[in-house]
């Protein structure tokens, strides 16, 4: 299997010992993943998305992170990652989306 240039992972708000957080998934995140995957393969970038447990930036979310850039995205939504897709389609962030 090649491995893909970026690696996203989508904060699903579980903390690792299966209780349930919920912070990012009761402001929109459990719709993210399908939309990104959905995006990435019209755009043909060449990413993979994954869903995670808690990032632990619950006052941010909906979070992700993109590898292996190692750059963190909060408060975000749909329009948010069109954002954000167009500017990785370049090799960039998007400083104004991202968590400091």
């Amino acid at each position: 299997m090649d491995q893909p240039k970026h690696h996203i992972f989508v904060c699903e708000s579980f903390r690792m010992n299966g209780e349930p957080q919920g912070a990012c998934n009761r402001q929109g995140a459990a719709q993210l993943p399908q939309s990104l995957d959905e995006e990435i393969v019209d755009r043909g970038i060449d990413a993979q998305v994954t869903t995670c447990g808690c990032l632990k930036v619950c006052d941010r979310g909906p979070a992700m992170v993109v590898y292996p850039e190692g750059w963190w995205y909060g408060n975000l939504d749909e329009d948010n990652l069109d954002t954000i897709l167009d500017a990785l389609e370049e090799g960039k962030c998007v400083p104004e989306l991202m968590m400091s």
